[in-house]
């Protein structure tokens, strides 16, 4: 857990960010020769780390300055689950790929309901 002052990060933390950029750093180097598949993983990284900063904006903001940092973080959800989406759907048979995008369009519509709506 995060400190009570707020300003440092727990160990947990530190780990869980420290294997995510091992895991992607790894990914990149991995898929080196593929353009698409490097610019997936810097993407993928760099959304995630937003959506954990926005996260922990949204712990520390006072209840009337909480509706921005909810689009941003339902913005960055849409953008993974697309893009996860779009790079699953083509490997499965066209009826699976179909129930992938309509499970994406499912967690982007329940994510606004939650997040904005409600």
């Amino acid at each position: 857990m995060d400190r009570a002052d707020g300003r440092r990060s727990s160990l947990f933390t530190k780990l869980g960010l420290s294997v995510l950029t091992c895991n992607s750093a790894i990914a990149i180097y991995r898929s080196w020769g593929d353009p698409t598949s490097v610019a997936f993983v810097a993407l993928a990284f760099t959304a995630l780390l937003l959506l954990f900063h926005f996260l922990r904006r949204f712990e520390h903001a006072r209840p009337e300055d909480r509706g921005s940092v909810k689009a941003a973080v339902w913005a960055l959800t849409t953008l993974l689950t697309a893009m996860f989406a779009a790079r699953v759907a083509p490997l499965m048979p066209p009826l699976v790929g179909v129930v992938v995008w309509a499970m994406a369009a499912a967690t982007v519509g329940g994510g606004f309901w939650a997040l904005i709506v409600n």
